[in-house]
């Protein structure tokens, strides 16, 4: 049951009508209407005897025992011991003056109020029963009116009242559905927002924190080897190792902040883009003996938007990463394209390449060209590998510019 069903109903009301709250106002109201009005009719025909007083006093009964029904709340028996009562007190009233037969509509909707729907059809039946039986008593001869009208009567309202039941929870099997996908949605949304999350917070270590940590580590070996015959390469390696090492740390602080690097918070510096390039060519240069890598910038400088920028700077690491790793290169071009509508990132160099088609997605070594794809995808970039064994290879990256305002005559 819905939250909502919980709170519209009382404890021990199952009937169709139970949530219906305004409904026992007016029912108490045409009871008293109907009572007053039976009484009066039943003295006048009848006079005050004591048969008279006995009827008067029945009325007077059923009416403040109808108005009780609310004076015990939190139990779940009192509703079917209310009711009960009051079909019994009906009855009575009914056996012994007629004309009362009329309150049954206001107890009928009553029961329909309380009790389960076959319980509610069995007492309006036995109601409609004694109704019948009441009406013949004070009727000369046999009267099909009086038997076919309240039986019509009470066979409508029971149909009725069943396809209400039968919409009712139909309705609500479709609002505890819609709740119950809703709840799976909302929980689907945050195991889809974690992952997303994950998988971004890995990618950006890898190719920032990861690839620094790399550069570091062949930093420090190449210090050792020249440490004794060219102590001043040493000390140089050593250096450019402590100053990756001091930007490893900013970067994961940025990271966990979710930050682009501080260097390109500003899209405002166009020439802080291509300074970040340059570092991190120099880094791959000092970390890997034999490679020569150069940064180009063609096109007309404009700014670049922060994430756009740091996607730039790590997506050139990465590649780097790449290259050191797995290619055996002499030489690397970074080329930096600004164009009317879009920012463009080439990384070329001249090793053994490989079949793209062939690239599987990488183990416990780190993400490669799957971290820099999902990068440019999540930024609305876009991602092209050009390589065949032996002719080097091209990772080319793509970003959206933001509309710059037109300049005037």
């Amino acid at each position: 049951m819905s939250v909502l069903s919980s709170v519209a109903r009382r404890p021990g009301e199952h009937g169709i009508l139970a949530p219906a709250a305004r409904l026992d106002r007016w029912l108490l109201a045409v009871l008293v209407v109907l009572l007053v009005t039976c009484a009066v009719r039943y003295a006048e025909r009848h006079g005050l005897d004591a048969r008279g007083f006995a009827v008067l006093a029945g009325a007077l009964v059923l009416g403040l025992a109808y108005a009780t029904r609310g004076l015990v709340r939190g139990t779940t028996w009192w509703p079917t011991a209310w009711v009960t009562g009051m079909v019994v007190l009906w009855g009575a009233l009914t056996a012994v003056a007629p004309s009362f037969a009329w309150c049954a509509v206001p107890v009928a909707f009553a029961v329909l109020q309380v009790l389960p729907f076959a319980w509610a059809v069995g007492c309006v039946v036995a109601m409609t029963v004694l109704l019948t039986a009441a009406w013949q008593r004070i009727t000369d001869g046999f009267d099909p009116v009086q038997v076919a009208g309240p039986i019509g009567v009470a066979l409508v309202t029971v149909l009725a009242y069943r396809a209400l039941d039968l919409e009712t929870r139909a309705r609500q099997a479709l609002v505890d559905q819609l709740v119950e996908a809703q709840a799976e949605l909302a929980e689907e949304q945050h195991r889809t927002g974690a992952l997303a999350e994950r998988t971004r917070l890995s990618r950006e270590i890898h190719d920032s924190v990861g690839q620094g940590l790399s550069s570091i580590n062949l930093l420090l070996q190449a210090a050792e080897q020249a440490w004794s015959a060219q102590p001043e390469t040493a000390r140089e390696h050593v250096r450019t190792a402590a100053a990756t090492a001091r930007d490893g740390l900013d970067e994961v602080r940025r990271v966990v902040r979710d930050l682009a690097p501080a260097e390109l918070t500003d899209d405002a510096d166009t020439a802080a883009l291509a300074a970040a390039l340059e570092r991190a060519a120099a880094e791959s240069t000092l970390a890997t003996a034999g490679l020569d890598v150069a940064v180009r910038v063609h096109g007309a400088p404009v700014p670049v938007p922060p994430e756009v920028a740091a996607a730039l700077v790590r997506t050139a690491r990465g590649a780097l990463a790449n290259v050191r790793e797995h290619a055996a290169a002499g030489r690397v071009a970074l080329t930096l394209t600004y164009q009317l509508d879009e920012v463009v990132l080439d990384v070329r160099d001249d090793g053994r390449g490989f079949d793209p088609a062939e690239v599987r997605p990488s183990g416990t070594r780190g993400r490669g060209l799957a971290g820099i794809r999902e990068r440019a995808t999540g930024l609305g970039g876009r991602t092209e590998v050009e390589s065949a064994p032996g002719e080097g290879t091209t990772v080319s990256v793509s970003f959206p510019l933001r509309a710059q305002p037109e300049e005037g005559p």
